[in-house]
């Protein structure tokens, strides 16, 4: 039951572990509100379309499933990086909010005065092999980690929510660098997270069906083709990601008791141990369930000691970046007209012309515009 959850869990936690990281230093910019929001209706939801319509024709993990869809569009191997990159960005993602939990762990503990003599990195790696060990749970770390994260958060409003004071500031290259940053990989949008977790409840549902009569099997899979829509999955996740995202914008700012703040980062851990659980399922498809697994802890690891936080950050919009790049312009220009079709199954084709149009278009241009701006900011 908890793994047909998972996408919504999802959804929900990632603006709580990585608002912070990209939010303005004053949440009061109305214009970059407006950007967020425009960010998140002409991006993200368009994304999040193609990660349900990928997962829906292929079957399969984005790793596996890249691999068929691909033989399927005749198109190169090139196009299967998705799968790679996916994976790599929900490690650089787990290693980016491990480190914050160690340093937020870490002044908690100085604040009670119970603080380890202990350096953050050392403290982070200890977090990381926890989290690849609650991994091996599977889906069953998220619901714990929400509410852990929830409680040490409402621990933080019973002090008092930051003061807002909005205004009309400026538009900027770097305001909507943000503002993509926040409406993609800030909420799991071309991560492959989403894509994943329609797998688990594929795959659910398959093991569901076999375990009962061959009649059974087919009148069910025929009533669930029929009744299927992206739009059913996708909107009620992008809905959940936006009002959300309202909420961690709000209390970007807020200060947490030590107490709150040893049970939001506690969360934080149990959350990013899903993180590398996906990523392990992809790499298994490729090198073994064990080697996996040890893949993700080295990688996760050397993150966390060798590169600064800051650092993790770039990193992450770079990767994340690409990785969307290349995921929108295989669905929108190298996919089967047909496929899509049956894939998205939307209730008119002027909704799927503008999905096209925008998959096709505007998410590649929106990605380049706000690479630029990263760029300017990093020199500046």
């Amino acid at each position: 039951m908890m793994i047909r959850y998972a996408s919504y869990f999802m959804a929900a936690l990632l603006p709580l572990l990585l608002f912070r990281w990209f939010a303005p230093a004053s949440i009061g910019e109305i214009d970059f509100w407006l950007l967020w929001l425009l960010a998140m209706v002409l991006v993200s939801l368009p994304v999040v379309y193609a990660e349900i319509a990928l997962a829906y024709r292929s079957v399969d993990a984005p790793l596996a499933g890249m691999q068929k869809l691909t033989r399927e569009a005749d198109a190169s191997p090139l196009w299967r990086s998705f799968g790679w990159l996916a994976a790599i960005v929900a490690i650089i993602i787990a290693a980016l909010v491990i480190s914050g939990a160690s340093i937020g762990l870490l002044s908690a503990l100085a604040e009670l005065g119970s603080a380890p003599n202990l350096p953050s990195f050392a403290v982070a790696a200890g977090l990381m092999i926890i989290a690849l060990l609650l991994s091996l749970l599977g889906v069953a770390p998220l619901p714990i980690g929400l509410g852990l994260m929830v409680v040490g958060l409402v621990m933080g409003v019973t002090n008092g929510l930051p003061q807002v004071n909005f205004a009309m500031t400026e538009i900027s290259l770097t305001e909507w660098a943000r503002a993509v940053a926040l409406a993609l990989v800030s909420v799991g949008a071309g991560t492959g997270l989403y894509w994943f977790g329609q797998h688990l409840v594929t795959r659910q549902d398959i093991t569901a069906l076999e375990a009962g009569n061959l009649h059974a099997h087919d009148s069910r899979a025929s009533k669930s083709a029929n009744a299927y829509r992206a739009t059913k999955l996708v909107l009620p996740i992008w809905i959940l990601q936006l009002l959300v995202g309202v909420v961690a914008l709000f209390i970007s700012g807020l200060t947490l008791p030590p107490i709150g703040q040893l049970l939001y980062w506690a969360g934080v851990v149990f959350v990013a141990s899903y993180l590398l659980h996906y990523s392990a399922q992809q790499l298994a498809h490729k090198f073994g369930f064990l080697v996996s697994l040890l893949m993700t802890l080295a990688l996760g690891v050397l993150l966390v000691v060798a590169i600064p936080t800051a650092w993790l950050v770039g990193l992450l919009i770079i990767i994340s970046s690409v990785a969307v790049l290349l995921l929108s312009i295989f669905a929108g220009w190298r996919m089967k007209i047909s496929h899509l079709r049956k894939s998205l199954n939307f209730s008119s084709e002027a909704l799927y012309n503008l999905w096209r149009v925008a998959i096709r278009l505007i998410v590649p241009l929106a990605l380049i515009f706000a690479l630029i701006g990263w760029v300017m900011q990093w020199l500046s």
